[in-house]
């Protein structure tokens, strides 16, 4: 697997755990927070070590966004779409949708010019943009939900 493959599912393996909560993750999957950390340590020394599907399975399950499948998929220049059966669990509707779509943007842009402001992003800065992509991320999936249900 090319590095920065590698780079980019650890860095989802542990938005996913963070998601979950470390402690809950343990107790969901049956693993130890150790070892879960070394599913997206940098550390050389766990360079071949990724998250078994089962246990990704069982935390995606619990958590808000299934966000090594997400990467899965974007490593592949697959767009995901949740099933047609599943129930849009927001309220609003598109409308809604329009109107997180633009304040989620706005905060990506905001934590983007504080970032750029020195003339570098730091690996933090690139933690909270990341952050708020995937925020992004989400808005739009729901917006996909609520115009798929509009379509029908």
């Amino acid at each position: 697997m090319q590095k920065a493959a590698a780079g980019y599912l650890r860095k989802h393996t542990e938005a996913l755990v963070k998601d979950v909560g470390i402690e809950a993750a343990a107790q969901l999957c049956g693993k130890s927070k150790a070892t879960l950390g070394r599913y997206y340590s940098d550390d050389p020394e766990h360079a071949d070590r990724f998250m078994p599907v089962d246990v990704v399975a069982a935390l995606e399950s619990a958590a808000r966004f299934p966000h090594v499948t997400a990467a899965l998929a974007d490593l592949r220049g697959i767009t995901l779409s949740y099933d047609q059966d599943r129930k849009n669990s927001g309220a609003g509707g598109v409308n809604s949708d329009v109107v997180a779509l633009s304040q989620r943007f706005a905060q990506l842009m905001g934590e983007y010019n504080q970032s750029i402001q020195d003339g570098r992003i730091t690996i933090n800065e690139s933690k909270r943009l990341l952050q708020e992509t995937l925020a992004i991320q989400r808005v739009l999936l729901e917006m996909k939900l609520h115009l798929e249900e509009e379509a029908r």
